[in-house]
């Protein structure tokens, strides 16, 4: 499949269409417990901590309090457990979602606008997180978005229809925390990746044409 064939488009807003992506995901095996005690409990029990790829153990309760915010979140971001409210609810009155890449901000009830989004284009989406740093008050993970391209995607050039395509991002986020509440999410997906495999290519010559 190729977009915009004849046409120019930038890169960057081709990406802002994706923009937002990155957080309607779930956790994979390797983070199970946020398949079951995070989403319950305000805290993680050794158990849980034995299963995350932490790269220090040795959280404070305070850090662990921190940890089971983000993978709560990551958990209710989940395609068949969806609950904006709860996403939502987890960041400060001013806390911010940044989708680095495109240079997108969500505040307020758009932090919530991303999420059916999400489910609509990639209904298995899930994510493998592979590692997790936890400082405090920040928390930063590297991470895999998977998912199965299913869904209409709205772009400049048309409608790009689902083809099954199966995705596989590499991803990074870094989550800032004050009082148990998100102040600030940074998130930067492999746009250029995630678009190549869902059989989306850039049409670079239309536009070098131009001049």
């Amino acid at each position: 499949m190729k977009l915009l064939s004849r046409k120019s488009i930038t890169a960057t807003a081709a990406i802002a269409i994706l923009g937002g992506l990155s957080i309607a995901a779930a956790p994979t095996q390797a983070a199970s417990p946020a398949h079951s005690s995070t989403a319950a409990h305000a805290d993680l029990t050794p158990g849980d901590l034995a299963k995350l790829p932490l790269t220090n153990r040795h959280l404070t309760m305070h850090e662990r309090a921190n940890l089971a915010v983000v993978l709560r979140d990551y958990r209710v971001a989940e395609g068949d457990s969806l609950d904006v409210n709860t996403f939502v609810n987890s960041f400060a009155k001013d806390g911010v979602f940044n989708d680095m890449v495109p240079g997108q901000a969500y505040r307020g009830k758009a932090l919530g606008d991303v999420l059916p989004y999400m489910a609509n284009l990639f209904p298995d989406v899930h994510r493998e997180l592979k590692r997790i740093t936890v400082n405090g008050d920040v928390i930063s993970i590297e991470l895999s978005i998977q998912g199965t391209f299913e869904g209409p995607l709205q772009s400049p050039a048309g409608t790009v229809k689902p083809n099954g395509a199966k995705i596989d991002v590499p991803t990074a986020d870094f989550w800032y925390l004050h009082n148990g509440k998100v102040e600030k999410f940074n998130c930067f997906v492999g746009y250029s990746t995630m678009y190549s495999q869902m059989g989306v290519n850039f049409d670079w010559a239309s536009a070098v044409n131009k001049h």
